[in-house]
């Protein structure tokens, strides 16, 4: 497999950045990663680096990728974040988001915790979106409001799960690998990102994008023409994968 990616993050409106993203490869296999923070931004700061952190690391270690890997890196992620929060009282409410995507020659396998999401896109449709744990969410799925009404929604950041919540954590994890074709692409992006862009936007700009990095060129016009005042920070890792080694 063969891969085009991108990456931008930027502290939008606000004095301090809170996300953090990660990519790396080994071989034919990647693995690419987004957290939001929160929590003050020392917090914040600290709990998406050190989470983004733990994902790697058991990426580097794995000997295959699939959801045990994915479910591992959540694991390693949620103590890491929790034990520093526990010798740190200024930490001691920090959380983050944590979505990640892994890929060998063929296969991808995704997992995520929070409202940072993964968005699959296929001939130029998406294939596939993660669903956000947040009240709104929620309220969604109770039939109480639609999907559209998540964006801008008065409780949008109140999440029900993130890393380094009290207890234990159970993240969504995609259950069967999806087989790659060539062309397909993905998003991974904080509520930063997908505040401010509608899914057929982010359709469309796939579209006319020669290359990863115009599509986030592409994404970053539309937040910067409709943020204003303290608006959040905004990252996205973008991947085209352009090749798939046949089986």
């Amino acid at each position: 497999m063969t891969n085009d990616t991108a990456t931008l993050s930027k502290k939008g409106g606000r004095r301090n950045n809170q996300d953090f993203f990660g990519c790396e490869y080994t071989g034919q296999n990647g693995c690419w990663v987004v957290a939001d923070g929160l929590g003050g931004h020392a917090g914040g700061e600290t709990a998406s680096r050190m989470a983004v952190d733990a994902v790697l690391s058991v990426f580097r270690q794995a000997t295959s990728l699939s959801p045990v890997a994915i479910d591992t890196g959540f694991f390693q992620a949620h103590q890491a974040v929790q034990q520093k929060a526990t010798e740190d009282f200024a930490l001691s409410g920090m959380r983050t988001t944590l979505t990640v995507l892994m890929c060998d020659g063929q296969n991808a396998v995704w997992g995520h915790v929070g409202d940072s999401r993964l968005y699959w896109f296929r001939n130029g449709k998406i294939l596939y979106q993660t669903k956000d744990h947040s009240v709104p969410q929620m309220l969604v799925d109770a039939g109480k409001i639609s999907p559209a009404e998540i964006r801008g929604h008065e409780e949008q950041n109140r999440l029900t799960r993130a890393v380094g919540q009290a207890g234990t954590l159970r993240a969504s994890v995609l259950s069967d690998p999806l087989l790659i074709q060539s062309g397909d692409a993905a998003l991974l992006c904080s509520d930063g990102i997908w505040s401010y862009i509608l899914e057929a936007e982010m359709e469309d700009d796939w579209v006319v994008a020669t290359s990863a990095a115009e599509y986030l060129e592409l994404l970053e016009r539309r937040v910067l023409e409709r943020a204003s005042g303290e608006y959040d920070n905004y990252t996205a890792v973008a991947v085209r994968f352009q090749g798939v080694v046949e089986s």
